[in-house]
């Protein structure tokens, strides 16, 4: 699985690309609504409604974030509510993000509003560039994932997801060794999470893109960070795991590849006992990539240890990349070596002076 421990101040994660991933996440809430965020009601004799997690989550992260980064969130406490807030103080009303001049008021309850969890979690995903899901424990000891908001997925929608539980989410997505290693392991490493106990995961995908070709979300997100349309078509065309038809993929060249990174967390919050699941995504040019020290041969060699497997899940023989990737990764490795050669023999002629 790759699971590590989490440090507590790594938990949220935020970089000079928060205002676009903001504004990305604004636009894909008001015209996508419930294809994005959604609650569910409990499912009697199964699992339990998804309502106090995702109000909890949102207050979760407001504390953290004003507290790790006073910079960039200021909030507001109520001044008469009971004292549920960290260290014992009334808990939050209200959250502002300074670079942004906006500000958010949390809902308390569930008794706030007929749709407070929505809000809840609306507001949650604009605070972080990550994608939240809430996963709770079922009566048959299973978790299911009862709440969302999924706005910058890529490949996956949340409409396909959502209500499922753990191993149908991981069966439907052909996770690669999910039935004969990890299933049994993934789910009582879930039943055991404790809540001082966060952890993290990576994981890593390559992605081809085009460029812009009309005024629409393509414009603000050029890189198709919220979703894969160049590999997977129009996404409400998308149906559970592929294009209803092969959309025209552009000409595949170094410029437009990306590697899609997620950093994933895990954490076991203290009242609801839900699992918040967070998925950070980064979207880096290959070629800019491999300007780091080391990082073409490394990850070249990583690449070709792909079982048939994982080779096939992270769509290694249908996404036309994979030559093109390697070839320049092979190239830009041997580049590496030859400078780190010519720097030892310019050394070698300037000894001992």
């Amino acid at each position: 699985m790759g699971i590590r421990p989490m440090l507590w101040d790594e938990w949220i994660e935020l970089d000079d690309e928060f205002e676009k991933y903001h504004h990305i996440k604004d636009y894909r809430i008001r015209t996508r609504g419930d294809r994005v965020i959604r609650v569910l009601p409990e499912n009697p004799g199964v699992v339990g409604s998804g309502v106090n997690a995702a109000i909890e989550t949102v207050h979760e992260l407001s504390e953290y974030l004003a507290q790790r980064f006073p910079k960039t969130f200021s909030i507001m406490r109520h001044s008469s509510a009971s004292n549920i807030g960290w260290h014992g103080l009334p808990p939050v009303k209200s959250i502002q993000i300074e670079p942004l001049g906006v500000s958010y008021n949390l809902p308390l309850n569930v008794h706030d509003d007929k749709d407070a969890a929505v809000r809840a979690l609306e507001i949650a995903a604009l605070l972080v560039q990550d994608d939240l899901a809430l996963m709770l424990e079922g009566e048959d000891g299973r978790y299911y994932f009862q709440a969302g908001a999924i706005c910058v997925a890529g490949f996956w929608r949340l409409q396909d997801k959502i209500g499922l539980s753990l191993d149908e989410i991981h069966n439907t997505g052909n996770v690669p060794h999910y039935k004969e290693k990890l299933h049994l392991s993934m789910e009582r490493f879930f039943r055991r999470l404790a809540v001082d106990k966060p952890v993290t995961r990576n994981n890593y995908f390559f992605q081809v893109i085009k460029n812009p070709t009309s005024e629409s979300i393509e414009e603000m997100d050029p890189d198709e960070l919220a979703w894969a349309i160049s590999s997977h078509g129009t996404e409400d065309d998308f149906h559970g795991s592929h294009p209803a038809e092969q959309p025209m993929r552009p000409t595949v060249t170094t410029a437009n590849i990306r590697l899609r990174s997620e950093r994933q967390t895990l954490r076991r919050l203290p009242r609801s006992g839900a699992i918040l699941f967070g998925i950070r995504t980064y979207l880096t040019p290959i070629e800019k990539l491999a300007q780091e020290t080391g990082v073409a041969r490394r990850l070249a060699s990583s690449m070709r240890a792909w079982s048939d497997e994982v080779g096939e899940y992270k769509g290694k023989n249908g996404g036309g990349w994979w030559d093109v990737v390697m070839d320049y990764l092979d190239e830009k490795a041997d580049e590496e070596a030859w400078r780190g050669r010519d720097e030892d023999l310019q050394k070698m002629d300037n000894y001992p002076f």
